[in-house]
């Protein structure tokens, strides 16, 4: 009995990074969907921007701030001039506060690991922890 156990908490560890690798799929694969339904229109869907009008996502310095910086401008948007890899930029970006805070951490998941960028899974516990601080106004 006390080895079934061992074996069972031993199996249940050796499954865990498996779970993690299916769930940041999961993530990614819904982010890229929700990526092309709601910013692809500006950010293209090769995330490259379009022009001196919206900023890449692509290989972006903006996005090594991390998914605090992401998160906020999704759900409530931006006003003013943000610079991203030496460039200003100065149109406005409505928020979508329509986005549950899955779908946006689903869709940062995604951005944050596309085109170059390389970061961790943004799950939906710690996503809610940072929309929380997140202020409303742009």
């Amino acid at each position: 009995m006390r080895n079934s156990i061992v074996g069972f908490i031993f199996l249940a560890i050796a499954c865990v990074p498996g779970q993690r690798d299916v769930k940041f799929q999961q993530y990614y694969a819904e982010g890229e969907v929700l990526y092309q339904q709601h910013c692809a229109n500006c950010h293209q869907a090769d995330g490259s921007g379009l022009g001196k009008l919206y900023p890449p996502l692509a290989k972006s310095d903006f996005l090594e701030k991390g998914p605090e910086a992401v998160l906020c401008l999704i759900k409530y948007g931006v006003e003013g001039e943000m610079i991203v890899n030496g460039i200003t930029y100065n149109k406005a970006m409505p928020g979508i506060p329509s986005l549950t805070e899955l779908e946006i951490a689903e869709i940062v998941t995604y951005i944050l690991n596309s085109w170059g960028n390389t970061s961790e899974m943004v799950e939906v516990n710690q996503a809610s922890l940072i929309l929380d601080t997140c202020s409303e106004t742009p």
